[in-house]
């Protein structure tokens, strides 16, 4: 896993206020980024939810004392309704959202059992780059650049909001 450098975090919205201040915890998120060959996974974020409508790489907080891999798995059979088969620890980033102060912990999911299923009232889409949904959740993009590097695709990994 290719974690990122310690004082690295990216701003998203730099002009909104931090809530809970600069002494905010770091929260933790498990996030699986659930490939079909050269195509990914994208679910909206539901209503009622910060970001609402925003889409992002499915996954959510880990709870205490749970590893990166077991929230996965409980968030993707929470959220989607499948099992995990192969999960590979990717990398990780960190982003100072309005909201919160999160660590997204990236992981590749190739293989899963049961059907997908939207359980939380969310959308789902296939995609490909570019990524036709929008708008993107700012802590997708360096998935979609890491993607892009790795396929060899050049150009507008997504459309801007």
């Amino acid at each position: 896993m290719s974690a990122a450098e310690p004082d690295r975090v990216q701003v998203a919205h730099p002009e909104r206020a931090r809530e809970g201040g600069a002494n905010r915890p770091l929260v933790q998120v498990a996030v699986g980024v659930l490939m079909r060959g050269d195509a990914f996974l994208l679910t909206s974020r539901p209503e009622g939810k910060v970001y609402a409508g925003y889409w992002e790489f499915p996954g959510g907080k880990l709870e205490a004392g749970e590893s990166v891999e077991a929230a996965l798995r409980r968030e993707l059979h929470e959220e989607l309704g499948i099992d995990i088969e192969d999960c590979v620890p990717w990398r990780t980033e960190r982003f100072d959202y309005p909201h919160a102060l999160v660590q997204l912990n990236f992981c590749q999911v190739t293989r899963w059992r049961g059907e997908i299923e939207m359980r939380e009232g969310q959308s789902a889409a296939w995609q490909s780059l570019p990524v036709t949904v929008q708008p993107v959740l700012p802590g997708t993009v360096p998935v979609l650049q890491w993607l892009a590097q790795a396929q060899g695709f050049t150009g507008v990994t997504h459309p801007e909001a």
